[in-house]
């Protein structure tokens, strides 16, 4: 299975803005949603080829709601992701797999305070089922259909706690946020350090020359 993870802009909340819309939620509708990281939503498909077809199908939300979009796909390593643009050249045979791997973007991990208020981002409050006036429609794409507010707003609702209930994080262990990537290239087959601040983990992802040197 090949996972998509979108991980939201600092200033939405990613959740909210992807399933409160039509055609966004309909996209997603038939996958398990998962929230590994702090303002993120991921998804598993059945291939690369699908990974990048959804990503094209969510287009003009990814453009104004996605601060940037991770794919891991087992054919080319089990705890590294992909750019979504290193997975486009791999999908289109562009590159091979053993031509990936020397450049890379490396995010510290941080684990909130579990005591902590904040939330992931503005809007992160859970949706009025009880209110037509939410955002539910995509009234600037070309698709949009309106219908009936507060069933749809109860559609995100549930959606959004299926989400949060079957994220990898447990009460003791509070969802990490993915903050301050490092750009390295691998040297001798070893990521060197993450040194931008002090982390217990990190997540390594796979970028093409281009984006590494932009």
């Amino acid at each position: 299975m090949t996972r998509v993870c979108f991980v939201g802009s600092p200033d939405v909340n990613l959740q909210y803005e992807l399933l409160s819309r039509e055609t966004s939620r309909e996209a997603l509708a038939t996958y398990d949603l998962r929230r590994p990281f702090e303002n993120t939503l991921e998804v598993r498909t059945i291939s690369l080829g699908a990974a990048i077809s959804l990503c094209n199908d969510l287009q003009w939300y990814l453009v104004r709601f996605v601060d940037t979009v991770l794919i891991q796909e087992p054919s080319v390593s089990d705890d590294e992701w992909l750019s979504r643009s290193l997975a486009r050249a791999l999908r289109d045979g562009h590159l091979e797999p053993a031509d990936t791997g020397t450049y890379l973007q490396v995010y510290g991990l941080e684990r909130p305070d579990p005591m902590s208020d904040t939330v992931d981002a503005p809007g992160a409050d859970t949706v009025d089922a009880s209110s037509d006036d939410q955002p539910i429609d995509d009234t600037d794409t070309p698709t949009a259909k309106k219908s009936g507010g507060g069933r749809q707003a109860q559609t995100v609702q549930r959606e959004s706690q299926q989400a949060e209930s079957t994220e990898t994080a447990t009460e003791s262990q509070p969802t990490p946020r993915l903050v301050e990537p490092l750009y390295v290239k691998r040297v001798d087959g070893e990521v060197p350090e993450y040194d931008l601040r002090p982390v217990d983990e990190t997540l390594v992802v796979r970028l093409t020359e281009d984006e590494f040197l932009p």
